[in-house]
């Protein structure tokens, strides 16, 4: 009888602590929502890492994008990616071409940049994780796990600053054993940016072959 007490204690201590851990990573990323989403627009440079071990893959760039509201503009890898909330453009010098397309994020199965601060609002269950000391900083992990089981993305690890409530970095486990991590290195706020910044001039690549897939 003492031992099935002693375990009915020992589980219901454990429920409480999952429930708790829940509360806090939720209010710790209503916090980060609320910040994010009082700023006009949000300018990012940040370091990109891929890792299959498998593969015997390891990745490393940098790269940088610009952030109003679900619109953007990505640098990365040479390639310049811009949403201007209905169309996707991709601009590669390199190939000389420019792709046109509708963006559509449940294909992509990944993370774009316009839900890099936000994607977890939707879609995953979430709990505490670490808190480990960059370079001065206390950082906070949670760790983000998709509700759909089939999701390519196996569970995500996100750090946020404790003092600024800001992403510091995001650390993506997929199925397929790959893991990429995104590490923001500067993050600005409320820019001066151009009207012009998500537009697409056809006009500047007059040599280049414009591929429009819709």
């Amino acid at each position: 009888m003492k031992k099935i007490i002693v375990f009915i204690i020992t589980m219901s201590s454990i429920g409480f602590q999952a429930q708790n851990s829940e509360l806090e990573a939720k209010t710790l990323l209503d916090q980060v929502s609320a910040k994010v989403n009082n700023y006009e627009n949000m300018v990012l440079d940040f370091k990109y890492v891929l890792d299959n071990s498998e593969e015997n893959i390891h990745q490393e760039t940098r790269g940088d994008v610009t952030l109003v509201g679900d619109n953007y503009l990505l640098n990365i890898l040479g390639i310049t990616r811009i949403f201007n909330g209905e169309k996707l453009i991709t601009i590669s010098p390199e190939d000389e071409e420019v792709t046109i397309s509708t963006q559509n994020a449940a294909e992509e199965n990944t993370i774009t940049p316009s839900q890099l601060l936000s994607f977890y609002e939707e879609g995953y269950a979430y709990e505490m994780d670490i808190i480990q000391n960059k370079k001065g900083r206390k950082i906070q992990y949670i760790k983000l796990t998709p509700i759909d089981s089939n999701a390519e993305i196996k569970y995500v690890l996100l750090g946020i600053d404790i003092n600024t409530k800001h992403v510091y970095n995001l650390i993506e486990i997929g199925s397929n054993a790959t893991k990429t991590t995104l590490t923001i290195n500067s993050f600005k706020t409320n820019q001066p940016l151009p009207k012009s910044l998500f537009v697409f001039d056809a006009s500047k690549y007059s040599d280049y072959f414009i591929n429009n897939l819709d």
